[in-house]
């Protein structure tokens, strides 16, 4: 069989799960929204570790998008996509059109809170809501026993976390590391509408916030810290910060010293908004 099969409704996603369940084969699954990068292809392959097979749904999720966001440009390559999961060995690719997902008359959505509260919610204030009602209807759809999220979306991977502890979903979350070019640029679908220009500006975030993990974690001032990441993401050529924060690793309250800790930032370059996020490291012995 060619891999992978290819399927746009419920209906044939279940009937293929059913078979697999049948020969008792554990499912990984990977929710996207396509335009895959070595990011999502890591992804795949610890899925592949977790499980026999490997469910990848490309679905651009429109309730996650602001009528003022990008979803009408959101980069769409699905012919790419689906060679990239061939070669990476996927045996599923999942591809609804919205009135799949959203067929007439929907009407129902999942509120979430705790590690939603703030930081992109501050920016976008239903866009937790998106992802977690599409989540859900996703594990629904596929059952699968486990998925993979990347790090990078660090605040997602913890909603996710939570939704499926409150709602008793039965499926394992895998947090994945976020996989970076070789000057430490986070892989993400949006880089694409970056110039070679903006591409290097983009590759000083990540050095700023390893910068100000360390200086947390040798006892700087936060709140000073803070500020000093957001001025120098300015003098690096972004053209607005949104927010620099530290915060408990798996809560997301805010950051106490006897906590594991994460720093996350958004910033604007241009007009594409980028996040990353880093460990705050232990405090040198």
């Amino acid at each position: 069989m060619s891999w992978p099969i290819i399927v746009d409704s419920v209906a044939a996603l279940r009937a293929q799960i059913r078979t697999w369940r049948q020969e008792g084969q554990r499912i990984a699954m990977v929710p996207t929204m396509g335009a895959l990068h070595d990011g999502h292809i890591s992804l795949v392959r610890i899925a592949l570790e977790q499980a026999e097979r490997c469910v990848v749904s490309i679905f651009v999720n429109p309730a996650q998008f602001a009528p003022t966001e990008d979803l009408d440009k959101y980069p769409r390559q699905l012919a790419l996509d689906l060679d990239r999961l061939q070669e990476a060995g996927a045996h599923l690719a999942f591809t609804p059109g919205v009135p799949e997902m959203y067929p007439a008359g929907f009407a129902t959505k999942i509120s979430v809170g705790g590690p939603a509260a703030g930081l992109e919610t501050d920016f976008r204030p239903a866009f937790f809501d998106g992802v977690a009602t599409v989540v859900a209807k996703l594990f629904l759809q596929a059952a699968p026993d486990c998925a993979v999220f990347g790090e990078k979306d660090y605040q997602q991977l913890c909603v996710v976390r939570q939704l499926c502890r409150d709602l008793d979903l039965p499926v394992e979350i895998i947090g994945a590391p976020t996989v970076r070019d070789s000057r430490g640029l986070a892989m993400s679908s949006r880089n694409a509408y970056l110039s070679e220009a903006e591409l290097e500006v983009a590759r000083k975030l990540n050095a700023v916030l390893r910068q100000t993990s360390t200086e947390l974690a040798s006892g700087a001032d936060e709140t000073g810290a803070m500020e000093d990441a957001a001025e120098a993401l300015v003098r690096a050529g972004f053209r607005k910060v949104d927010y620099v924060a530290a915060r408990e690793a798996m809560t997301l309250r805010p950051w106490r010293r006897d906590r594991d800790g994460r720093l996350l930032a958004a910033a604007w370059l241009g007009t594409t908004r980028l996040i990353d996020n880093v460990e705050i490291l232990p405090a040198p012995e």
